[in-house]
C-alpha cells in the first residue's frame, strides 16, 4: 500500500478551516500492475476526480490487477478440485473471479463516468441503499 505511506499525500491549507488533500501525480500508479495502470491513466487523464473518487479508482485498478492474477492462475488450474469430503467441487478461483468482476463493475459505476459524447456525469443513484432505495412498509 505504497500510496498510503505517511508523507505521500500533499496537504495544503487554503485558509484556517479548509485543507485541500491531493495525491501527487508521479506516485498515483505505484504498486499497480499493467491493467491497473492502464485503467488509472485512461480515466485520470480525461477526468478531474475528487479525492474520494480517486480512492475508488485506485481500488478498481487493484481489482483489475487481481482479476488478471486470478486469470493467470486459472490458465493452468483444473476447473474442479476435490474438497475435504472427497467430492468434486468447482475451482474456488472461479467464484472469486466472479465476485471480483462484480466488485470491479460496482466500483467503476460508483465513479459515475459519462458514457458516450455527453460531458455530464450521470445522476447520482442510491447505490448503498440498493437500486430501489428505501421504501416504507405499510401495515
Amino acid at each position: 500500500m505504497n500510496w498510503l505511506r505517511p508523507g505521500l499525500w500533499e496537504v495544503t491549507n487554503t485558509n484556517d478551516d479548509d485543507k485541500e488533500i491531493k495525491m501527487p501525480r508521479q506516485t498515483k500508479t505505484s504498486g499497480l500492475g499493467s491493467s491497473g495502470t492502464a485503467l488509472f491513466t485512461s480515466i485520470d487523464d480525461h477526468y478531474e476526480l475528487e479525492v474520494h473518487e480517486r480512492l475508488l479508482l485506485v481500488e478498481a485498478c487493484r481489482t483489475a490487477d487481481r482479476l488478471n492474477a486470478i486469470a493467470d492462475a486459472l490458465a493452468s488450474a483444473p476447473l474442479t478440485v476435490t474438497n475435504a469430503r472427497g467430492d468434486e467441487a468447482a475451482q474456488p478461483l472461479l467464484s472469486e473471479a466472479r465476485q471480483q468482476q462484480l466488485v470491479l463493475a460496482r466500483l467503476i459505476a460508483s465513479l459515475r463516468l459519462p458514457s458516450g459524447e455527453a460531458d455530464e456525469r450521470p445522476q447520482r443513484r442510491g447505490a448503498a441503499r440498493g437500486s430501489y432505495g428505501l421504501q416504507a412498509v405499510s401495515r
